[in-house]
């Protein structure tokens, strides 16, 4: 069974930065997705980044490309750690964060298609002060 557990959220000013962490156990070998959306209060989820393990392949959401850097280690053969990396803060990137995965990063049309059934870590809050 595959467990995700998200850290590294808080509060930060604009223009600051922030790291996030995820640990995910039980995706064994590589070649699977690992990656991060969001939500805002009273907003809809948003999709902000991934990365396929292995060949570490990265993709990004619009609104964050150039700001955020989506990176993987693997301690063992069933624990990956995937990191957020966040510079350039703004105000708008207030959210919740949610660490998530999928046996493949199925990324159409600006969007990663995660599968119903995938794993999902509990979110951390991310706070940027203006």
């Amino acid at each position: 069974q595959v467990q995700l557990v998200e850290s590294g959220g808080g509060t930060v000013q604009a223009g600051g930065s922030l790291r996030l962490s995820c640990e995910a156990t039980g995706y064994r070998g590589g070649g699977f997705c690992l990656g991060w959306f969001r939500q805002a209060s009273g907003k809809e989820r948003e999709w902000v980044a991934a990365i396929t393990t292995g060949d570490e392949i990265a993709y990004y959401s619009d609104s964050v490309k150039g700001r955020f850097t989506v990176s993987h280690v693997s301690q063992d053969i069933a624990r990956n750690t995937v990191y957020l990396q966040m510079d350039n803060l703004k105000v708008e990137d207030t959210a919740t964060y949610y660490c998530a995965g999928d046996r493949e990063c199925r990324v159409q049309a600006g969007q990663w298609r995660i599968a119903d059934d995938s794993p999902w870590g509990q979110g951390t809050q991310v706070t940027v002060s203006s």
